[in-house]
């Protein structure tokens, strides 16, 4: 038995050694270290180029992988493995949760012959283990990249980068020469293939079973080249029904909780790397409305379009509508609802479409602005900006309350997701409406001048009518 973990730390923690059966294996991605990787028996620091392989082969001699499919197994399950195919050899992509898990098994039982990559789990088959150090391409191509969009008042969708440049970008770069027929994850997602008498045919990017864990938002923006080399075992099933073959497999994480937050940042707190990257440069707050001066923030850049926690204002709620970068203002209201402030135009730059090519139907599409099941009806015009690229001019059905600059819309036409791009403002030309008052105080230079924060006021009720 084979035991691999991977955490997001700054050094390798000295874990207690199990039994001589069984292998350690600790693979830091932090981003502002170089790792160390452990074989706890013999600790040792390894240096290497970015993608370098490393094997760490079970103590037990493999036993060979079953060319048939496992008749234990509901064939429903494995719908979406290719069962029916000549056994493939499949890099899967384990993360050490349940979902990447039980892809890996049920891959497995669907007879194909899979060798684990990124792994952080109690292996319960035997296959080859193999790690790749991305942290040179981690660093250069994501957290970079979301440090400047950071600085530049954007706010940017690491998970979305993560998997166009590194999970299914760097990584297959780097497995280039081991001849796999396809890649595999966890993600909650269904990729339908031309059949092998249609191979010029583009494969097609389709929302997952289970709408609430679907995840196509986040696989949006990657090339035809990538989709065709991919597989995603978790397509064909609902989440309760994955725990449910966790359980059947005996996994011992079956009951692990699934991840949150930001992909490359681990358990580090977001406030905490964007002050060590970025800093701290303080400004002030002001209402939209009224210009009134209510307290001090660290830097807009802490700050997104929409947000409400963490503001540590009184009488609220309190939402950021709007930041002004080169004065280092965030202006916030508590009207962000009202009527009157519509947010259903916005720009969409970076386009890339699935297919490779602009869908033909653009006036009757949905659209997801963040991930979730929620999805807008809209109709887009392609245009072509000074600089001679293509810009998407993207209406909505509906007001939205938290578009912002830097994140991605996916457009979908019914249940085939056809592209993204990444949002350019936050919902039209002309923003967030900011009073005179306010833009005139933004512009001061010495903004000591303001004195105390005002006394916020509660908010009143509306009256509602009884008659």
């Amino acid at each position: 038995m084979l035991r691999a973990t991977m955490s997001i730390l700054p050094l390798p923690l000295p874990l207690p050694l199990q039994s001589s059966q069984s292998l350690k294996h600790l693979f830091s991605l932090y981003p502002f270290k170089k790792p160390l990787i452990h074989i706890f028996s013999k600790p040792r620091k390894i240096t290497t180029t970015p993608t370098q392989l490393f094997s760490l082969k079970p103590l037990s001699v493999s036993s060979p992988i079953n060319n048939y499919v496992d008749e234990k197994i509901d064939p429903t399950y494995l719908s979406c493995c290719m069962p029916h195919k000549n056994p493939l050899k499949v890099a899967v992509l384990v993360s050490g949760g349940v979902d990447s898990s039980v892809a890996l098994r049920l891959l497995h039982a669907a007879g194909h012959s899979c060798t684990a990559f990124y792994l952080k789990i109690w292996f319960q088959v035997d296959i080859p283990l193999e790690v790749v150090h991305l942290t040179d391409e981690y660093w250069k191509n994501v957290v970079s990249y979301i440090i400047e969009e950071y600085k530049c008042g954007r706010t940017p969708n690491p998970d979305v980068l993560c998997n166009t440049r590194i999970k299914f970008g760097a990584f297959m770069d780097a497995i280039g020469g081991m001849e796999f027929d396809f890649v595999a994850s966890g993600h909650y997602a269904r990729i339908v293939h031309a059949s092998t008498t249609q191979l010029d045919e583009p494969s097609i990017l389709e929302l997952s079973k289970d709408m609430v864990k679907d995840q196509t938002y986040f696989l949006s923006h990657l090339s035809q080249a990538q989709l065709k080399r991919l597989i995603f075992p978790l397509g064909c099933i609902q989440k309760d029904e994955v725990r449910m073959l966790a359980k059947s497999f005996n996994l011992p994480n079956q009951d692990r909780k699934d991840s949150q937050g930001i992909c490359f940042l681990g358990k580090i707190k977001f406030s905490e790397f964007v002050a060590r990257h970025i800093g701290e440069s303080e400004g002030v707050i002001l209402e939209a409305e009224s210009g009134d001066y209510l307290g001090n923030h660290r830097g807009f850049w802490f700050y997104t379009i929409g947000q409400r926690q963490g503001l540590r204002l009184p009488g609220g709620p309190w939402y950021v509508v709007e930041k002004d970068i080169r004065n280092n203002v965030v202006y916030v209201s508590r009207n962000y609802f009202s009527v009157d402030k519509k947010r259903r135009l916005f720009r969409v730059g970076s386009l890339k479409w699935l297919s490779g090519l602009l869908p033909r139907q653009i006036s009757e599409l949905q659209c997801k602005v963040r991930h979730g099941p929620g999805f807008y009806n809209c109709s887009l015009v392609v245009e072509v900006d000074e600089h001679g690229r293509e810009v998407a001019v993207v209406r909505l059905s509906e007001d939205d309350q938290g578009l912002a600059a830097g994140q991605f819309a996916a457009f979908y036409d019914r249940r085939i997701c056809i592209g993204s791009g990444i949002i350019l403002e936050s919902w039209d030309d002309q923003g967030y409406p900011i009073c005179a008052r306010a833009l005139e105080i933004a512009r001061m230079e010495d903004k000591s001048k303001l004195g105390k924060p005002v006394k916020i006021m509660v908010k009143p009720e509306p009256i509602v009518s009884t008659i």
